[in-house]
């Protein structure tokens, strides 16, 4: 299988533009090609012609912060089928990336997908982003795509950074009350106020945002709260 000519420009083109490795853009067509390929429930977007963009592109985008170029431990929460997570390992080789995923059939999925794309800096665990012991204050970036409101991934994140580090959260049309009560589990676990960067990853995108916060002071000992707390009993702005 191979990829198709204008897959095949498309990635050269993302690879031009965010200055990516000499073999980036092959490694990137196998990874689509080893999605389209997966028959398991990973992502309802399978098509390479599709997923250059609505995957690869949004992925890559982050590259325009430097809170991501520069990152060099990252975990990915709720990694799904590898989406930033494995785009990120191959863009930034010299960082090594954690992708977390709880469900087993896409932890399955993305391992298998590291072997094959000869990924030396990424690895894939089942775990739940609270239960991850390992992982305190481990990181210098954390980041999350389509997983959880604002608030939870604050809480998510906080534990699992270094200080100095910084949550990135890949969001779509902005909602008021979910940034007041994001803002509000950042002022309570040691996070800067979270600034909201637009971004345009592809032409037919909409409404993409990207939200950054980072970690100044320690995070409070009684976090991370149990497994599933942070969204039942989430930061609320009114509360």
């Amino acid at each position: 299988m191979s990829a198709s000519p204008d897959v095949s420009r498309r990635l050269a083109e993302l690879a031009e533009q965010f200055s990516l490795p000499a073999d980036a853009a092959a490694q990137l067509a196998l990874l689509l090609e080893l999605v389209e390929a997966e028959h398991s429930a990973i992502t309802t977007v399978r098509d390479p012609r599709e997923g250059v963009d609505v995957h690869v592109a949004d992925s890559l985008v982050a590259l325009e912060l430097p809170e991501v170029r520069d990152a060099r431990r990252i975990a990915d929460l709720g990694s799904g089928a590898g989406f930033p997570g494995l785009v990120l390992a191959i863009a930034l080789p010299q960082a090594r990336v954690t992708l977390v995923e709880s469900v087993g059939r896409k932890v399955a999925f993305v391992s298998g997908a590291i072997e094959r794309l000869g990924l030396g800096n990424a690895q894939a665990i089942q775990v739940r982003a609270e239960d991850w012991g390992a992982g305190i204050a481990a990181h210098d970036l954390v980041t999350a795509r389509a997983l959880a409101p604002l608030s939870v991934l604050v809480e998510y994140a906080a534990p699992l950074l270094d200080l100095g580090g910084s949550l990135v959260a890949w969001k779509g049309t902005r909602d008021s009350e979910e940034e007041a009560d994001g803002q509000a589990a950042a002022a309570a676990l040691g996070m800067t106020a979270i600034r909201v960067e637009p971004v345009h990853p592809f032409p037919a995108a909409r409404d993409r945002n990207l939200y950054l916060c980072s970690k100044v002071s320690a995070t409070p000992p009684e976090f991370p709260r149990r497994a599933g707390m942070a969204r039942k009993r989430p930061f609320r702005a009114s509360t």
